[in-house]
């Protein structure tokens, strides 16, 4: 099915292992085959990856974009586990992603990260005395053992 991909003044756009900048002005273009694609505003680089959610995130882009995905999954369950050590509350999050992973939907872990890093946020204004960051959600409490 093709893809409809529109971007603005200068965005970048990775396609597998090509980056692509669009010009000064807005464009529009359909991709007709599968492809690994992640937009500049789903991208989050080696150097901006501040976070150790962040940093696994960053592991599973490049699980995404690679040509053997099953490479970086180490990567991803090392990482996974010091989260889960550090933070347990972020356990039902890096679950679902792992769920993903499994299924072989990278895109989909890829959006899940978003929500542990948005989760790991709160944490850390929590952490800084922030008292209008939300509490820890109940289902976060339900999840299953660490990964293997």
């Amino acid at each position: 099915m093709p893809l409809r991909i529109e971007l603005k003044p200068n965005e970048r756009l990775i396609i597998g292992e090509t980056t692509i900048r669009n010009g000064p002005k807005r464009s529009s273009f359909v991709v007709e085959s599968q492809s690994r694609i992640l937009r500049e505003s789903d991208i989050i680089t080696q150097s901006e990856a501040d976070t150790p959610c962040k940093r696994l995130y960053v592991a599973l882009e490049h699980m995404y974009l690679a040509d053997d995905p099953q490479a970086g999954e180490t990567a991803f369950i090392e990482i996974a586990n010091q989260i889960m050590q550090a933070a347990p509350g972020t356990r039902a999050h890096i679950l679902a992603i792992y769920e993903q992973l499994q299924e072989r939907k990278l895109y989909k872990a890829l959006k899940q990260a978003r929500k542990l890093i948005a989760y790991e946020t709160e944490l850390l204004a929590l952490a800084a005395g922030d008292r209008s960051a939300p509490a820890e959600p109940d289902d976060i409490r339900k999840a299953r053992p660490a990964l293997s």
